[in-house]
């Protein structure tokens, strides 16, 4: 990637896989997935995968170490490459080293390997150990706004675990924000990539490719997806909401 500059590699991925979600940088979480939190390398211009923000075991009994260890290590590591993959072939191209004829496919490339980062991105803190604010409820605002828009936090909980469940064959369900009304929505997204509109800002994301969960539950992913409320982190998610807000 020689004398591909740091905007020009964060605008490739920004613009093709966070534009799934519509997404500018306080949008999507500030800091927390800053280029640094991302594992952005400015002097290799390669992502790096970033460590877990606690020990692989550190969710069990719900998710287990060895689940954990191999969805990130291999399976978010491997998006990371892809994506590394992608920008690289797509900047060959630009300074025309490169198979013109091949950019739809490392455009497709650069979604899918890109929002597979972003994904887990989020995904890893999303949940937090019991003992350090995973689980239990959101606090208000978040608690309110959930109750305007899905009837309950409950009736929430409920459309949640069922956009999960249903998701057919690999993909993920959010808690989004859509910014144009301000309304919180839960939606289904296939592979890494498709399936949210221009405009909703991801509040809360659960993997349900079967990597995320096989290992402990097999084929029974309503039971993993009831364990993975139990180590939801509704402060960060909290944090979020309020970053979308003002955004």
């Amino acid at each position: 990637m020689t004398g591909m500059t740091r905007r020009e590699a964060m605008a490739g991925t920004l613009g093709g896989a966070a534009a799934l979600f519509a997404l500018g940088s306080n949008a999507m979480g500030g800091s927390s997935l800053s280029g640094e939190a991302l594992g952005w390398d400015p002097d290799r211009q390669k992502y790096t995968l970033p460590p877990l923000p606690y020990p692989a075991d550190a969710l069990e009994p719900f998710i287990d170490a060895e689940t954990m260890r191999i969805h990130h290590d291999l399976h978010h590591n491997g998006y990371v490459k892809g994506l590394n993959k992608a920008l690289e072939m797509l900047h060959a191209i630009r300074w025309e080293k490169g198979d013109p004829g091949t950019l739809q496919h490392w455009q497709r490339q650069l979604a899918f390997h890109g929002g597979g980062h972003l994904n887990h991105s989020l995904f890893w803190r999303n949940m937090a150990p019991p003992d350090q604010g995973g689980g239990g409820r959101p606090e208000s605002p978040l608690y309110d706004i959930l109750g305007r828009d899905f009837g309950s936090y409950d009736k929430f909980v409920w459309q949640f675990k069922q956009a999960a469940n249903k998701v057919e064959g690999s993909g993920w369900a959010w808690l989004v924000r859509e910014q144009t009304t301000g309304m919180l929505m839960v939606l289904q997204q296939e592979n890494q990539q498709k399936g949210l509109f221009a405009g909703c800002v991801p509040l809360l994301g659960v993997d349900v490719w079967e990597h995320a969960y096989y290992l402990k539950y097999q084929n029974k992913r309503t039971d993993y997806v009831d364990a993975f409320m139990n180590v939801i982190n509704w402060p960060e998610v909290s944090r979020r909401y309020l970053e979308a807000s003002r955004g």
